[in-house]
C-alpha cells in the first residue's frame, strides 16, 4: 500500500484505506474443508495414452529386432526376396 503525506498530520492511508495492523483471520466453518482437485484435459489424457502406446511399440520392436538378430546369428534368417526387391525398386528408379 502506498502512503502519502497529509498536510502537517504525518502519514495517512491512501484513498481512505485503513490499516488495522492485524491480519485477517480465515473464516472457519464446521463443515469439512474443500479438498484440492486437479482435472486434466482430454488432450493430456490422450497424450498419456499415446506415450503408453509408444512404449509398448518400442518394447515390441526391441523384441522383434532381438529375434531377427538371433536368426541372423544362427543362419536361419531367410528374407522374402520379392518384398526386398519391391521396396528397393522405387529408390533404383529415382536414381536413374
Amino acid at each position: 500500500m502506498v502512503d502519502k503525506i497529509i498536510g502537517g498530520k504525518g502519514f495517512g492511508p491512501l484513498d481512505g484505506v485503513k490499516r488495522s495492523g492485524k491480519t485477517a483471520a480465515r473464516k472457519t466453518s464446521s463443515t469439512a474443508s474443500p479438498t484440492d482437485r486437479v482435472d486434466f484435459s482430454s488432450a493430456l489424457k490422450s497424450a498419456g495414452k499415446a506415450q503408453a502406446t509408444q512404449q509398448t511399440q518400442q518394447t515390441a520392436r526391441a523384441a522383434k529386432l532381438q529375434d531377427l538378430k538371433a536368426q541372423i546369428d544362427s543362419g536361419s534368417y531367410r528374407p522374402d526376396l520379392e518384398k526386398v526387391a519391391a521396396s528397393l525398386l522405387p529408390f533404383i528408379m529415382k536414381d536413374s
